[in-house]
């Protein structure tokens, strides 16, 4: 669409906004937002979701606090009042089943006339799908005379082939078990396919370890033990900051640790740094080179 006229978009739930111009107040779930400012597109201010607190995550937050954009705590808890103030023309959020926003109840942009937009970051999508898709949304809220930004650190696709190079040079050996910490007794087991960016990792060749049957479509909540009797080299743990941290946990066996964000901004520039991070990973566990 012009600058100069109506605007529409379709998000991932199949919802149509049609506004009378493009959007240039956007307000967003931190992640969503986090990818938008990637992809030359700053909020102007952001909530998080009912696993935040009242301080902005940074592993969430991308450059979103060094850009100065207000963080205003959960999306569940937030004042309608003090969103109306910002004067949004558009919420962006992200859906997990593709029917409902996951961080902002729709009725509070309803109730004070702003349309929101949710884009899928769930299993089914490829992850290259749910990329390509914050990149449409950016490329409709940017104005026309602003160039495309620059893709970061190298693009996704040579930050893949690194991951190959590792796996093909003896990376692929390595078992490795993605997990978000809880209590002292209790850990979370991230099923790979549930998770778009590790079941790319898995298409790459990288050995990611299922935990096994029992509840649970994303995770498989068990005790460390059984994280233990899974047998890791590498155990990629959750950075969140709502998530225990690896030094105040049992260890995984004689498995080496290595962060995960479950919630990656979904842009090319956050998840090259995500593979080449995992490269490195997997090149040192093969070498022996990370901290146990």
């Amino acid at each position: 669409m012009s600058d100069a006229g109506a605007w529409g978009f379709v998000d991932d739930r199949g919802a149509a906004v049609t506004i009378a111009r493009r959007p240039e107040r956007v307000v967003a779930y931190v992640r969503a937002g986090a990818a938008l400012r990637d992809l030359g597109v700053t909020p102007v201010a952001v909530y998080g979701s009912g696993h935040d607190g009242g301080a902005l995550d940074p592993v969430k937050a991308g450059d979103l606090e060094a850009a100065g954009v207000p963080y205003l705590g959960p999306g569940r808890g937030l004042d309608e009042e003090t969103l109306r103030g910002l004067r949004p023309d558009l919420v962006v959020d992200v859906t997990y089943d593709g029917k409902s926003p996951y961080a902002l109840d729709e009725a509070v942009a309803e109730r004070i006339g702003v349309p929101l937009v949710a884009l899928s970051v769930g299993s089914e999508p490829r992850l290259a799908a749910i990329i390509g898709r914050f990149a449409q949304l950016s490329a409709a809220l940017r104005p026309a005379a602003l160039p495309e930004p620059l893709p970061g650190p190298g693009d996704v696709a040579s930050a893949e082939e690194a991951v190959r190079a590792v796996v093909a040079d003896g990376g692929g050996g390595v078992a490795v078990l993605a997990l978000s910490g809880a209590a002292f007794d209790q850990v979370h087991l991230a099923r790979p396919p549930a998770w778009p960016e590790l079941a790319r990792l898995v298409e790459l060749g990288v050995r990611l370890v299922d935990p096994g049957p029992g509840p649970g479509a994303n995770w498989l909540t068990a005790d460390w033990e059984h994280a233990a009797r899974l047998g890791p080299d590498l155990v990629l743990f959750d950075s969140r900051a709502n998530a225990v941290r690896p030094a105040d946990l049992p260890p995984v066996g004689h498995a080496r640790v290595a962060p995960w964000n479950p919630e990656t901004p979904p842009s090319p520039a956050a998840y090259a740094r995500f593979f080449r991070d995992l490269a490195g990973a997997l090149g040192a566990e093969r070498g022996g080179g990370l901290t146990r």
